[in-house]
């Protein structure tokens, strides 16, 4: 439980308790506002976009990735760095606007961001959505495959990322994607440490082994 303080007229001072959950739900409803924000971004039906140019454009986005392809090379992104190439542009935006927010915590990108509004965000969207996906890195192997793939099935992944795991709009592109990214992404999420706009995957990943999800992370990162 947190404690926060709020100075009075007179001299002393009192405390208000503030509860994880009270914290969490906070948190939440400035995601929503966010998410609504992308909503509006992306022209959802029933929606109208709040600024100039929400439809991203690849050329332009190509000028302003300079600095993202030196961690996220389309071929050969770092260790522990996302492939953001063929990803789906829907759950790019968000991302974008969520790490630019603050509202992902992501230590190697903090300040990256800052200084973009939100059509050169949508711009970064469409350029690294329209790059070919990573080919697989490294051999599949065939015991784990076979395991990770019964995960799969377990957890209904292909549920919301397709049957091909190539993701849709919000839902992100899971194959093809740097196997170690995958495994430590799925292990966040099971440890509480990562969410998206909803706890979702907290819950699917609930009480997920290591095993099982390095089996999964290798299943989905050598899909042919």
């Amino acid at each position: 439980m947190a404690q926060c303080w709020y100075r009075t007229n007179s001299p002393a001072r009192f405390t208000v308790s503030v509860t994880d959950a009270e914290r969490t739900r906070f948190k939440w409803q400035i995601v929503a506002g966010i998410a609504s924000r992308w909503i509006a971004l992306t022209g959802l039906p029933g929606t109208s976009a709040q600024t100039a140019d929400p439809k991203g454009d690849a050329a332009r986005g190509q000028a302003k990735a300079a600095v993202c392809v030196a961690c996220h090379a389309s071929g050969a992104p770092l260790p522990l760095t996302p492939s953001l190439a063929g990803q789906q542009e829907e759950f790019l935006l968000l991302q974008l606007i969520l790490l630019r927010e603050g509202l992902r915590d992501v230590p190697a990108m903090a300040g990256t961001l800052k200084g973009l509004n939100d059509s050169d965000l949508a711009d970064l969207a469409a350029y690294f959505n329209a790059q070919k996906p990573m080919a697989p890195a490294g051999k599949r192997d065939a015991e784990r495959h076979a395991r990770g793939e019964q995960v799969s099935l377990k957890l209904g992944c292909g549920s919301c990322h397709m049957k091909a795991y190539v993701g849709q709009r919000q839902v992100p592109r899971l194959t093809h994607q740097r196997e170690d990214y995958l495994a430590a992404s799925l292990k966040a999420y099971r440890d509480n440490k990562r969410s998206g706009v909803d706890t979702s995957m907290n819950a699917v990943m609930h009480n997920v082994s290591d095993a099982d999800i390095e089996a999964l992370a290798h299943y989905l990162a050598t899909q042919l």
